[in-house]
């Protein structure tokens, strides 16, 4: 059903309605079939009922609202399957990326103590210490006052300290 969407400014919303329920998952199961993949075609398939409902009082008036709404899902389809491998020739250009070390235990420690924080003390704390960003341009970064930046970073030291004090000192 389209309950997530206002039926304020949508006319012939029951008509569209129907239109869903009557033909959602026919649509996703052809969408399926022709590219293999149920999730792929379900996003298609919603991605052309959410610019349908933009067009929906011209769409409305067709023979055929359905076939409207499978080329739009198909052509949804190829553009995915041509962005993909657009996206494959790019990485096959760059080559392998360059072989990495295996994360340190530190390195683990201290994503694991990272995950802890609310999001925001996290951006700041990376975009201080990661990327060296001074506090103002942090602000500028998140859109959020520079006492924001500042209490975030405090507040994150706060938790952090005892997560990362070395085990010596607890004895």
């Amino acid at each position: 059903m389209l309950m997530c969407v206002d039926r304020r400014g949508v006319e012939g919303f029951d008509q569209l309605e129907h239109l869903y329920e009557a033909c959602y998952r026919r649509l996703v199961g052809l969408l399926a079939l022709a590219g293999g993949s149920r999730a792929e075609a379900e996003d298609c398939v919603q991605e052309a009922f959410i610019r349908l409902i933009k067009v929906w009082s011209k769409v409305s008036r067709y023979e055929d609202p359905e076939a409207w709404l499978r080329c739009v899902a198909f052509r949804q389809l190829s553009n995915r399957r041509r962005a993909a491998r657009t996206a494959a020739r790019g990485l096959l250009r760059l080559g392998s990326p360059p072989e990495q070390a295996s994360p340190s235990e530190d390195s683990l420690d201290i994503a694991r103590a990272l995950a802890t924080l609310p999001l925001g003390q996290r951006q700041v704390v990376v975009l201080h210490y990661y990327v060296q960003l001074e506090l103002t341009a942090i602000a500028r970064e998140l859109n959020v006052p520079l006492g924001t930046v500042k209490s975030r970073l405090s507040r994150a030291r706060t938790s952090l300290a005892p997560i990362l004090e070395p085990e010596s000192s607890h004895a």
